[in-house]
């Protein structure tokens, strides 16, 4: 009996000690290779696997003394996948606590209204918090692979800043950016002003990405999309200069000649009628909204004042006189 009981004491007094080795170990800082040290795990990581991707991005994390700290705190099935960040002196304590708190680390990128697809493009393949997954893929391919019901990703990506954990595919903001431009588009559509000359949300777009580019000032933007809608209900031309510029595409050196203006390509609205095949840019929320509930007005030209609004005429006369005073600076 008596040899029972001093068993039992030594198991004790042992699991005392183990218990507070691990506990005096859970204080100590962890041996960094470099730091900050930044690791992500993988969604569905178990404990173990957590850890296998924490040493190779170079903590020297001891596996044993780690998931008995964690099972001791049922902790061990608690964490959360992520980027992370841990500076040096960083304890196990504390990077088990982040784990199982999700205090990933984040990365942002800006897609900004009137942007081209091949502008958000260059900004993702320049971030340095991605994983350039899409490099080397063609547009085609790209829409194949997210399996997007787009012909074009042109028009199709909503202007925002994009939340992201570091290391995540630059597909992925990609797709969150068309989800959210099918949302924003799909919503404004259902509440459209009657009688508007679009087939199909894809026209509406369009035509928000052209209000988007001719756009100085934010309160002209449901008159210049009345403008357009006008002339689309007459089959006048829409003659809207930033089309031109989209269709000479890099050839463009910033000055848009009368050579430019009749020399047809699918995307010139003076040379074609009808909206342009694909939209020209990333429209905003402003634009969507604009192009399908334009202003309640009879406009068929406008010309831009020099102070950023516009000059609205209803016919080429009042123009041709707007366009003296505010561009050849006649009175």
């Amino acid at each position: 009996m008596r040899f029972i009981l001093k068993l039992f004491f030594a198991i004790c007094l042992l699991a005392a000690g183990l218990a507070g080795g691990l506990w005096w170990w859970s204080g100590q800082p962890l041996p960094l290779a470099s730091s900050p040290a930044d690791f992500r795990i993988a969604p569905g990581s178990s404990l173990r696997s957590a850890i296998g991707q924490m040493r190779e991005a170079g903590l020297d994390v001891p596996v044993v003394p780690l998931v008995l700290l964690a099972r001791a705190g049922r902790s061990d099935t608690g964490i959360k996948a992520g980027s992370y960040s841990v500076a040096r002196g960083v304890t196990p304590r504390q990077l088990l606590d982040k784990l199982v708190r999700g205090q990933v680390t984040q990365g942002d990128a800006t897609l900004v209204e009137g942007w081209t697809f091949r502008q958000w493009r260059a900004r993702l393949d320049a971030h340095p918090d991605l994983v350039h997954d899409s490099r080397g893929m063609s547009e085609a391919q790209i829409i194949e692979r997210l399996g997007l019901p787009v012909a074009s990703l042109e028009g199709w990506q909503f202007p925002d800043t994009y939340l992201f954990d570091k290391r995540s595919s630059d597909l992925d903001l990609i797709a969150r950016a068309a989800r959210a431009m099918q949302r924003r588009l799909e919503a404004e559509w259902t509440q459209r002003a009657a009688g508007l000359p679009y087939r199909n949300p894809g026209e509406a777009l369009a035509m928000a990405s052209i209000v988007e580019k001719e756009t100085g000032r934010p309160d002209d933007r449901p008159l210049i999309a009345a403008v357009f809608v006008n002339r689309l209900r007459l089959g006048m031309r829409l003659q809207t200069d930033p089309t031109v510029i989209y269709g000479l595409g890099q050839s463009f050196d910033g000055n848009l000649r009368k050579q430019d203006l009749l020399t047809d390509t699918p995307y010139n609205t003076y040379t074609r009628a009808g909206l342009p095949p694909t939209p020209i840019a990333m429209p905003g929320q402003a634009a969507l909204r604009a192009a399908l509930n334009p202003a309640a007005s009879d406009a068929l030209y406008f010309v831009a004042r020099g102070d950023g609004s516009s000059e609205f005429s209803r016919t080429l006369d009042e123009h041709n006189r707007a366009v003296d005073r505010f561009q050849r600076g006649k009175m």
